[in-house]
């Protein structure tokens, strides 16, 4: 059974699910860095959830990382969604490839209790994220990452129709404006509990 809105859980039952927060993404040898996209509060996220990381690690709960992923086909030519595609034309062959240095979590925040890939915005979409959360009795998630309006969203709506007790950390997420990010928190709220990464913090010992 899953958490009610107010009810404590303990910190062995929690997760700090990272989306996305990939060398491909973040770093300037990665992906996306090559390309010239990003943005400096993308950038900043690492160093700014290091330090709940640590917290939660050491008060016994969950770092679980989603990892974008562009699965190889033939020759290893990656399966690319055709709005992907469009939207990011510089994507290309070992790119977000399983195995990957790019594909794999930041060195700020790594190393990672749980590591699922995904091949859309949310991170339960044809995925075990369910199967694992459920083996390992996490219920309650704080979900931090990349991109506000995409990936988290959609990871944080469909972890509310799970009914998992599902926080959002405003400051722990960004997108590509800070606008776009503002509007998708605005969103949000009917669906989960919106808090800072310093009112989290104080739940767990330091």
């Amino acid at each position: 059974m899953m958490a009610g809105a107010h009810e404590p859980v303990p910190a062995a039952e929690t997760g700090l699910l990272i989306v996305d927060l990939q060398n491909d993404f973040l770093h300037p040898r990665g992906a996306y860095g090559r390309a010239g996209q990003g943005a400096e509060e993308i950038a900043a996220l690492p160093a700014r959830i290091a330090p709940l990381a640590n917290r939660i690690r050491h008060a016994g709960g969950w770092i679980i990382s989603t990892q974008f992923t562009l699965v190889p086909a033939k020759g290893g030519e990656p399966l690319i969604s055709p709005h992907l595609k469009e939207l990011r034309p510089f994507l290309t062959k070992g790119d977000f490839v399983p195995g990957g240095w790019g594909h794999q979590l930041v060195d700020e925040l790594a190393p990672a209790d749980l590591s699922v890939e995904k091949v859309a915005y949310s991170a339960f979409y044809m995925t075990r994220l369910e199967w694992v959360l459920r083996k390992c009795a996490i219920r309650k998630l704080l979900v931090c990452g990349i991109v506000t309006n995409g990936g988290v969203a959609s990871t944080v709506r469909d972890a509310h129709v799970r009914d998992f007790d599902v926080t959002v950390l405003a400051d722990g997420c960004a997108a590509f404006s800070r606008e776009t990010h503002d509007t998708a928190i605005a969103a949000l709220k009917p669906v989960c509990r919106v808090a800072s990464i310093d009112d989290v913090s104080r739940e767990f010992p330091g």
